[in-house]
């Protein structure tokens, strides 16, 4: 069966699926890290007989200076058995007051780290994220525009670049909304280590969707003049199948290596990574090279 006449099924699917990811983005929105928020870290290690479960109910039951409770908090575990709690922004009256509570409720708790990250920061933070991955499809287009400059004259190389931009953002929206739907049941946090996964993930799906055009233009050079341009991005994409199929297996091995044997602190990281590989080499073969079918079909 053509690819090409199955991506017809697939497009319309891989559409919907971006347009899901677009709204869980704004509703109900993704579960960001403190780095982005603004808040406080508490690293503390705990008595002996005493767990994670211990921490919860003790935080629960903290009231601040103004009567309040903590509100949302989220409690996470080190290798080495410590425990990490993140919560709103407190002053310094507030925490030495959780502390001397933690001590009161679980015994001797020793306080290993304490940061506070202010609002102005997580906006920086954001900003800077948002800016890394604009720049980042600007050259992409532009460096696809220069690579592809001698594809035949009827083929702009600008589409190249365009495209595989588009493809890019298909992943990227999917990979966030898996993820927007994964905070709402784990206690995932999208964070600066998410944002450098995207980042990554970046990289491995233009290279793969590079690999195809290349074969396309060397099939549009060499070819068939006079063949169908569909007729040719089929054949592309059945010639380097085998070869973008080892490239996304062999890195797939690595990741669920990592994954399974890594430590506890890049777990997300890794599963963003993993995800990320199965839906940019998915978006290769049915994404990027029929948008550029329907494009030279609307000339």
């Amino acid at each position: 069966m053509s690819l090409i006449k199955l991506s017809k099924v697939l497009l319309p699917l891989s559409i919907v699926m971006m347009a899901i990811s677009a709204v869980l983005l704004f509703v109900p929105g993704p579960n960001l890290s403190m780095e982005f928020t603004g808040g406080t870290l508490m690293n503390i290690s705990l008595p002996q007989g005493k767990s994670k479960a211990d921490v919860q109910a003790a935080t629960s039951a903290f009231i601040t200076s103004d009567g309040k409770s903590l509100g949302n908090f989220a409690l996470s575990t080190t290798k080495d058995g410590k425990v990490l709690i993140r919560m709103r922004d407190i002053g310094n009256e507030d925490h030495l007051a959780f502390l001397s509570h933690l001590k009161t409720s679980l015994g001797e708790v020793t306080e290993n780290q304490f940061t506070t990250i202010g609002p102005t920061v997580g906006t920086t933070l954001k900003r800077r994220s948002m800016e890394a991955l604009a720049i980042a499809s600007i050259g992409i287009v532009l460096y696809i525009a220069l690579v592809f400059r001698k594809v035949p004259r009827k083929f702009s190389p600008w589409r190249f670049g365009i495209v595989a931009v588009l493809a890019m953002i298909h992943d990227i929206l999917i990979v966030s909304g898996i993820f927007v739907v994964l905070g709402l049941f784990t206690n995932f946090e999208m964070d600066t280590l998410f944002v450098t996964a995207l980042l990554t993930l970046l990289g491995y799906s233009v290279n793969d969707t590079i690999v195809i055009f290349d074969r396309i233009r060397d099939n549009l050079t060499n070819g068939d003049r006079h063949e169908p341009f569909e007729v040719t991005a089929d054949r592309s994409l059945r010639q380097t199948i085998v070869r973008t199929l080892n490239t996304g297996l062999g890195a797939l091995i690595m990741l669920f290596c990592l994954f399974f044997f890594g430590p506890e602190s890049i777990r997300w990281f890794m599963l963003a990574l993993i995800i990320g590989t199965i839906i940019g080499t998915y978006s290769s073969f049915f994404v990027a090279t029929p948008l550029l079918v329907f494009f030279r079909k609307k000339e």
